[in-house]
């Protein structure tokens, strides 16, 4: 039983071995060119004799297929392997596209370090009814331990990085730009096996903790992968050979998939061909809408947002103000020779009347303002300049009416009051 010979020979597509031993639908093969599942590259799929290959992993020794069924096929026979070429094709190129960003992101992030690398989905050799690729589940090892999940026409990479700069949006888009240009330059690609003291004592040579503590814990050598002049790093992955293979590579996403972590997520092939057309196409009817070229969408979106902020601070100025004529619109009692402001308010939040309330007990000969917010959720908002408990107030009131609430001696409010405010606004002039 031997390793997979996919990651030296990344275009063989089709080859023919013998079959070593069948466990009902594992299959281990005297050679193989099927990759299986690790480092973040999901298992190759494809078929072994006339049996569809589901699942390639690695073993201890060696590697096993799983077939979708029990093939008729026994050990000792030979029999030709076929790796699904899209398959096969779209990891390459993503897996390479992943190191491609890594060696962007090693001249725009301060203190980098790598944290993991995982395909989500990636296209299958099947074609959908209107002739476009369709897509298969792939839950892939980030590097990290953990599984990142894809769902069918979800296909992205997520390459994780641990660094002390904030991927900001300048630098989300740098980061493409630089990426972009580096498949442009049609760097070559190209791999070697270092011994693991010469490539750890390399300070250009990326690693994870993963791969120290795994790959180069039992061996002498470790692969390492050159993008020419650009990445270099510890990778047991299938490559294209040079950059341009790889093709245009848009970047979708940041997220925070631990702590000190930024995952940047990104797609190849259609996928990214697609989201880029969709972001150009929403960029072309925002400048319809706002009427002007789509160079000016982003001074026009800001010169909008201050004037909708600017109306935000008038209209919350106005609404205090009708709040407050509203306040000074409700009856005022005489209760124990202190003005009590009593009355029914719509339209105003708890926090509102508040703040509102407080603001007229400090300002006005009112020593007690006391509103009921009339809307479907009634409550009651109590002020005082101190002769009067506000907190004994609203707690007689929710004792009466069912709610809750509770405050201090010079404010208080409750909510969930059972009863018509009406009614509430009665028990407070009495």
């Amino acid at each position: 039983m031997s390793e997979s010979l996919a990651p030296d020979n990344p275009g063989v597509r089709e080859f023919e071995a013998t079959v070593e031993s069948v466990d009902g639908t594992d299959v281990v093969l005297s050679e193989t060119y099927f990759y299986p599942e690790g480092g973040g590259q999901p298992a190759d799929r494809g078929t072994l004799g006339d049996e569809l290959v589901v699942d390639v992993q690695p073993t201890d020794g060696g590697v096993v297929h799983t077939l979708a069924e029990p093939p008729a096929f026994d050990a000792g026979d030979d029999v030709v392997g076929v790796v699904d070429d899209d398959f096969r094709t779209y990891c390459m190129r993503a897996h390479t596209a992943s190191h491609v960003l890594y060696g962007a992101a090693r001249r725009v992030l301060d203190d980098l370090g790598y944290g993991g690398f995982g395909i989500s989905a990636a296209p299958t050799g099947r074609r959908d009814s209107d002739g476009a690729d369709a897509d298969i589940d792939a839950d892939t090892d980030d590097g990290t331990g953990a599984d990142s999940g894809g769902t069918a026409g979800d296909e992205k990479v997520r390459v994780d990085f641990t660094t002390t700069t904030d991927v900001d949006d300048n630098v989300f888009v740098e980061l493409e730009r630089l990426v972009n240009r580096a498949v442009w330059d049609a760097r070559d690609v190209t791999w070697e096996e270092l011994p693991v003291e010469e490539a750890r004592g390399r300070d250009d040579v990326a690693f994870n903790t993963k791969t120290e503590e795994g790959v180069m814990s039992d061996a002498d050598t470790v692969r390492v992968v050159s993008v020419d002049g650009w990445d270099w790093a510890a990778c047991g992955g299938t490559h294209v050979s040079n950059t341009a293979e790889i093709g245009p590579v848009t970047l979708l996403d940041r997220s925070n998939p631990g702590e000190g972590m930024t995952g940047v997520e990104f797609a190849v092939g259609p996928a990214g061909i697609g989201r880029r057309a969709a972001v150009h196409g929403a960029a072309l009817d925002a400048a319809r809408e706002l009427g002007v070229a789509v160079d000016d969408v982003p001074a026009e979106a800001a010169r909008l947002r201050a004037e909708r902020d600017d109306l935000a601070d008038e209209l919350g100025a106005l609404r205090e103000e009708v709040l407050a004529a509203r306040l000074a619109d409700c009856d005022a009692v005489d209760r124990d020779g202190l003005t009590w402001r009593v009355g029914v308010v719509d339209g105003f939040d708890a926090n509102q009347v508040g703040d509102a309330a407080q603001r007229r007990v400090d300002d006005s000969a009112d020593d007690v303002v006391a509103a009921v917010g009339g809307d479907d959720a009634p409550f009651v908002v109590v002020a005082t300049d101190g002769d009067v408990d506000a907190g004994d107030v609203v707690d007689g009131l929710t004792d009466e009416f069912g709610g809750g609430g509770g405050g201090g001696p010079t404010f208080a409010q409750g909510g969930g009051l059972d009863a018509d405010p009406s009614d509430v606004v009665a028990a407070l002039r009495r």
